[in-house]
C-alpha cells in the first residue's frame, strides 16, 4: 500500500485548462512583439531604400522618378539584383514562392537573412507584392527555433500558430484578422479543448503584435470612403454583381498562374527569370501608371480619395494591370505576399463600377470589389470579409458584404488556388 501511495504521489496532476493557458501567455506575448518588430524593421529599411531608388537617384540623374523609362530600368535592375542575390545566399532565399502560402511549415534559420534581403528589394523596388508571406515565414522560423531551444517539450505547431498570429495581427493592426485566419485552419484540425482554448495563445500573440505595430507605426486600412447611409434592394444586386466580377478577375489570374510559372521556369535560371519578370513589371507599370507599382497599400488610398479623378476605363486598366503584375511577380520568383496587391485591384474594380453606374455607392462598390478578388486569390473567406469591411469601417455595409460573399464563394470554391505543388500543378 505504501508503495502504491508513493507511486501515486509521484505522478503530477494534469494542469487545468486555465493554468495551461496562463503559462502560455508570456511566450505568446513575446512572440507577438518580436513578430511585429521584424515586420516593422523590414518595412522601415524598405521605405528608406525606396526613397533612394525612386527619389534620390532619379533626381541626381535628372530623370522623372515615375517616367516610363525609369520604371522599366528600375524594375529590370531589381529583378537582376534579386536573381543574383537568390543565387548567392544560403538556401536560395527559401522555396519557390509560387509553392508557398501565408502560413507554411518552418524554414531552416539559415535561409532567413537571404529571404529578408530579397523581400526588402521587392518592397523597395516597386514589385507588386506585399510583405506578408516572407515576413510570416521568417517569424515562424524564428519562433520555432526559439521554441526548440528554450521549450523543447512544446510542439512546433504551437510556435507556428503564435508567430503567424503575431505577424497577421501586426500586418492588419488588430488580432481579429489573426483569429479569423487561424480559426479556419484550426477548424480542420482535430485537437484537445475548445476552439477558444486553442485560439487563446494565438489571440494573445496577435494582440501583442497589433499593439506593438499600432504604437510604433499607427497603421490604418480605413480609406475614408463616403459614408454608406442605408441599404436598399438595388444595392443588394449591385453588391452581388461586383463581388462576382471581382471573383472572376481573381480567378483569371489563378487559372493563368501555372502557365506563367511554367514559362518562367523554362528559362532554367533564377537570374534570367527574375530579370525577365522585372522587365515585364516595368512595362506593366508604364502601361498602368506608377500607382500600379509597389505593394499597393499607400497607392490604394490615393485612388480611393478621388473616385472622380479617373474614368471607368482608367480604373479598369489599373485593376487588370495590377492583377497581371501580381501574377508575374508571384510566378517569376520574387518573394512576397498577394493580399495587398489584390486589395488594390479590387478597389480599382469597385471604383470602375461606380464610374460606370454612379448610382452605386462608392463604399459598397469598393468593398465588394475587394471581397471578390480576395476570395479568389486567397481562398480565405473570413480574411476576405474582414479586409473588405475594415476598408470602409462602416457596419452598415456588413450585411450586404455577407450576402455578396455567397455568390462569389460559389464561383471560387473547388477551383484551383493561387499556389502550386512542387510538381507545378495547382492546389485545390
Amino acid at each position: 500500500m505504501a508503495t502504491e501511495s508513493a507511486a501515486g504521489s509521484a505522478v503530477s496532476p494534469e494542469p487545468t485548462p486555465a493554468r495551461r493557458l496562463l503559462l502560455l501567455l508570456v511566450p505568446a506575448l513575446a512572440v507577438g512583439v518580436v513578430s511585429a518588430l521584424v515586420l516593422l524593421g523590414v518595412s522601415l529599411i524598405a521605405e528608406r531604400l525606396q526613397d533612394v531608388l525612386w527619389k534620390t537617384l532619379p533626381d541626381a540623374l535628372s530623370i522623372g522618378p515615375y517616367s516610363s523609362l525609369w520604371m522599366i530600368v528600375m524594375l529590370t535592375a531589381i529583378g537582376l539584383v534579386t536573381g543574383l542575390t537568390i543565387r548567392t545566399v544560403p538556401g536560395r532565399a527559401g522555396p519557390d514562392p509560387a509553392t508557398t502560402g501565408l502560413v507554411d511549415p518552418p524554414l531552416p534559420p539559415v535561409v532567413l537573412p537571404g529571404l529578408l534581403v530579397v523581400t526588402v528589394l521587392a518592397l523597395a523596388g516597386g514589385v507588386s507584392l506585399g510583405p506578408e508571406n516572407p515576413i510570416t515565414a521568417a517569424n515562424i522560423a524564428l519562433a520555432c527555433w526559439a521554441g526548440r531551444r528554450f521549450a523543447p517539450d512544446t510542439s512546433a505547431e504551437l510556435w507556428l500558430a503564435l508567430a503567424a498570429a503575431g505577424t497577421i495581427g501586426a500586418l492588419f493592426g488588430t488580432p481579429v484578422a489573426a483569429a479569423l485566419v487561424l480559426s479556419e485552419t484550426l477548424a480542420t484540425r482535430p485537437g484537445p479543448g475548445a476552439l477558444w482554448d486553442r485560439l487563446f495563445g494565438p489571440l494573445a500573440a496577435g494582440a501583442a503584435g497589433a499593439l506593438t505595430m499600432t504604437l510604433a507605426a499607427h497603421p490604418s486600412f480605413d480609406l475614408s470612403l463616403p459614408a454608406y447611409t442605408h441599404a436598399d434592394w438595388g444595392d443588394l444586386l449591385s453588391a452581388c454583381v461586383i463581388a462576382a466580377a471581382g471573383a472572376v478577375l481573381g480567378l483569371a489570374a489563378v487559372y493563368a498562374f501555372p502557365y506563367a510559372h511554367r514559362a518562367f521556369r523554362a528559362l532554367r535560371h533564377p537570374v534570367l527569370a527574375l530579370t525577365a519578370g522585372g522587365l515585364l513589371l516595368g512595362l506593366l507599370g508604364a502601361l498602368g501608371g506608377h500607382l500600379t507599382l509597389f505593394k499597393g497599400l499607400e497607392e490604394v488610398k490615393v485612388i480611393a480619395a478621388d473616385p472622380g479623378g479617373w474614368s471607368a476605363g482608367e480604373f479598369a486598366v489599373m485593376a487588370v494591370v495590377k492583377i497581371v503584375a501580381l501574377l508575374v511577380a508571384a510566378t517569376c520568383g520574387f518573394r512576397g505576399g498577394r493580399i495587398f496587391p489584390a486589395v488594390f485591384s479590387g478597389v480599382a474594380l469597385g471604383l470602375c463600377a461606380h464610374a460606370l453606374v454612379d448610382g452605386v455607392p462608392v463604399a459598397l462598390a469598393v468593398t465588394c470589389g475587394v471581397l471578390g478578388v480576395l476570395l479568389a486569390v486567397t481562398r480565405q473567406g473570413w480574411l476576405s470579409l474582414f479586409t473588405a469591411a475594415v476598408l470602409a469601417s462602416d457596419m452598415t455595409l456588413l450585411p450586404l458584404l455577407c450576402v455578396a460573399t455567397l455568390p462569389a464563394w460559389l464561383l471560387v470554391t473547388g477551383r484551383p488556388q493561387m499556389q502550386l505543388r512542387t510538381d507545378g500543378t495547382p492546389l485545390r
